[in-house]
């Protein structure tokens, strides 16, 4: 047989080969000639050198990727891998390099930026694994939580929680076969990341001997890490927001002459490693930038001689383990016990695992490593000086739970609550069950119904204060009643959605410029913090995403809630009464992130739903209506047959600008559909050589 491509008819790879090797060749392979720009893109971003193609403003990215080590750190992991798993990766990248000069022949960006396709090396797929979800357990929030009690006082560290609202993260639910028509589980749900163009999920089948299994890949690395059914197990996961990433002050001196650095640690004064890297900037000037790194872990913030010092310690680099021995394991699981002894070897990010297999086997359950340190460690920066704040150990073992029915999670405090500071507010989570609670016979197709539900609980807490203003003017009293009696649905073609998300823009915008809050807005123009981080330490988008907090607190008495809110309300009355207001979709448009940004003729799509919503697309309130975030792929996992299975992504299968499946996808995600999983080979088209 050797090794075959077959497409369905959304260009969708479906890939068999010999062994799990040769398909590992074929993954790579076929990455690389669908999403060549894409991946390579993503070998810089790991390496911190972007900036070499793209110009001065990727230089900040670049310098942040060399400062925390990803490149290195991606070695060891490498080098630690057991000798099976090892070769696996490693025939990837063979096939990655096998397939990139035809894939960049292919991709139009290659030529506009000048790049050469470069060669991969056994490490790259662990390095961009670890570029893409460097932040995403968003340590910088301890920045911001240092800045808000520095200047507001301790009691105040936790006033911009985002437990109420929260930034968008995932769902996910499994439900059992006493709720399911077929009396077998089904398990769905839509990873909320930033929108990319291409994808940061590749749809594939991989089928070789020891294993056939569908599911959703990252470009640049083997497997199907996240999402996979194999036709007896399925299995998901969503963001468990557990903190397990430390930012520790330190204290910097360089030693006689000016030789070498020395870091303050619990056992006083201790070498450091130091050296300089030099950072090449398409029509710039090179950049150099000092590497440090002390017993906690690399310096990201700051150096010797510096007034702020900040180091970042990940589990990935204390351990040097990844987790990367999972993914193999996953392809080869038969049964929820296999999957459960998989992600055992799980490191980073940290997950909550959903599964089932078609004996009745059922896993919903946290995975990862979490280090056991001081409370603190998970609130703010720590100082480096102090014992009291390294790690000593781990949490294990990490928490589990039955399934009853159904198991939900959104990023909410629940499963993982002892393991995590902030997590998403319950809004999705609650709407996702009382919706599943409303059939015990759930098809696969039915489902696509609780992907796109639009309600938006976390609106009450500011209609409920708009419904107890007085003194309104007529214009003021109109708009009130107009919110009151909406349905508090973001649909596209809303206009009270509309209306709505201009109050809350209006009031989140006077909370960020009162006086109260004055103190707060220096943070952005700390020349100590790397632009790199500024995202967080922005006043506005704190506000929006606290809001509900803010409207209820006791910590901030200067602030006249209701009479902000009036303010607000007439404000937009104002403006929407001589001009009806649009429909929420004309405003709430999709903004994917692109390393080259370009637009579809007639501009991006707009979107239903809203950062609460179970229909998750994110903007940013007080800032931009515009969706950056949202559902990066849905899909449905059906035990029963898993030919009922059903997926889709935001844009489509290929990389390729103007190819025919580029963006194919886009309007089937945007009426909430999804395309069926094909696995019947005759209904696949083969590739020729």
């Amino acid at each position: 047989m050797s090794t075959e491509v077959f497409r369905d008819a959304w260009g969708i790879p479906h890939l068999r080969a010999d062994s799990a090797y040769e398909l590992a060749f074929a993954q790579g392979r076929n990455a690389a000639t669908d999403r060549a720009w894409q991946i390579e893109v993503e070998r810089h971003r790991s390496q911190g050198t972007t900036a070499s193609f793209l110009g001065p403003d990727a230089v900040d990215w670049d310098v942040f990727a060399r400062r925390s080590r990803l490149d290195d750190t991606a070695r060891r992991c490498f080098r630690a891998l057991d000798a099976d798993t090892a070769a696996w990766v490693t025939r990837y990248v063979d096939g990655v390099n096998d397939g990139l000069a035809r894939g960049a022949a292919r991709a139009p960006e290659f030529a506009a930026t000048g790049l050469v396709p470069g060669e991969w090396q056994p490490w790259t797929p662990l390095g961009i694994w670890l570029s893409t979800h460097i932040l995403f357990a968003g340590f910088p929030t301890k920045l911001w939580r240092d800045e808000v009690a520095r200047r507001l006082g301790d009691e105040a560290i936790t006033l911009f929680a985002t437990d109420g609202p929260g930034t968008s993260g995932s769902n996910g639910w499994l439900v059992t076969g006493e709720r399911t028509a077929t009396g077998s589980p089904l398990i769905a749900g839509d990873p909320h990341r930033f929108i990319e163009d291409p994808g940061v999920y590749q749809q594939v089948r991989l089928a070789c001997p020891e294993f056939d299994v569908v599911g959703l890949a990252v470009p640049g690395v083997p497997g199907t890490a996240h999402f996979g059914h194999t036709s007896t197990v399925a299995w998901a996961i969503t963001n468990a927001m557990a903190d397990y990433q430390d930012l520790y002050r330190e204290e910097l001196r360089r030693g006689p002459g000016g030789a070498g650095v020395e870091a303050l640690g619990p056992d006083g004064w201790r070498p450091a490693t130091a050296h300089t890297e030099t950072i090449e900037v398409a029509g710039g000037d090179p950049v150099e930038t000092e590497v440090v790194e002390t017993e906690r872990g690399p310096v990201v913030i700051g150096g010797p001689g510096e007034a702020v010092t900040i180091s970042l310690r990940c589990p990935t680099r204390v351990y040097e383990d990844l987790g990367f021995a999972a993914l193999p394991a996953l392809l080869r699981a038969r049964t929820v016990a296999d999957v459960d002894r998989a992600f055992e070897r799980w490191v980073e990010p940290v997950n909550v695992v959903q599964a089932a297999d078609t004996g009745g086997g059922l896993l919903h359950r946290v995975a990862g490593r979490v280090p056991l340190r001081h409370r603190d460690n998970g609130l703010r920066v720590v100082p480096a000086r102090e014992a009291a704040y390294a790690w000593s150990g781990e949490d294990r073992p990490l928490p589990r739970a039955e399934v009853d029915g159904v198991a939900v999670m959104a990023n909410q405090r629940g499963l993982a609550g002892p393991l995590g500071v902030e997590f998403a507010p319950p809004y999705r989570a609650d709407r996702i069950g009382r919706l599943l609670d409303g059939s015990k016979a759930w098809t696969a197709g039915d489902m696509a119904a609780v992907h796109t539900d639009t309600h938006l609980a976390s609106a009450r807490p500011l209609l409920e204060m708009i419904a107890g203003l007085e003194g309104l003017g007529e214009r003021g009293a109109r708009l009130r009643e107009r919110l009151l009696g909406w349905d508090r649905r973001m649909e596209a073609d809303s206009t009270d959605a509309t209306v709505y998300a201009a109050v809350r823009t209006e009031v989140v915008r006077r909370f960020a410029a009162h006086r109260e809050l004055a103190a707060l807005t220096e943070p952005v123009a700390d020349p100590a913090y790397p632009p790199v981080f500024l995202p967080w330490l922005a006043l506005t988008p704190r506000v929006g995403f606290a809001l509900e907090t803010l409207l209820t607190t006791d910590l901030l008495p200067g602030i006249d809630r209701p009479a902000v809110v009036a303010a607000a309300v007439e404000a937009v009355a104002a403006a929407t009464e001589p001009a009806p207001p649009a429909a929420w979709g004309d405003v709430h448009r999709l903004a994917p992130w692109q390393a080259l940004p370009s637009a579809p003729p007639g501009g991006w799509p707009g979107v239903a739903g809203d950062h609460d919503c179970v229909l998750s697309t994110s903007s940013v309130p007080g800032v931009t209506d515009r969706c950056a975030r949202g559902p990066a792929a849905r899909y449905v996992w059906d035990l029963a047959r898993r030919e009922d299975s059903l997926w889709v992504v935001p844009l489509g299968a290929s990389g390729v600008p103007g190819d025919a499946h580029h963006h194919d996808q886009l309007p089937v995600w945007l009426r909430g559909e999804l395309v069926p999983v094909v696995t019947d080979w005759n209904r696949l088209t083969k590739e020729s050589a």
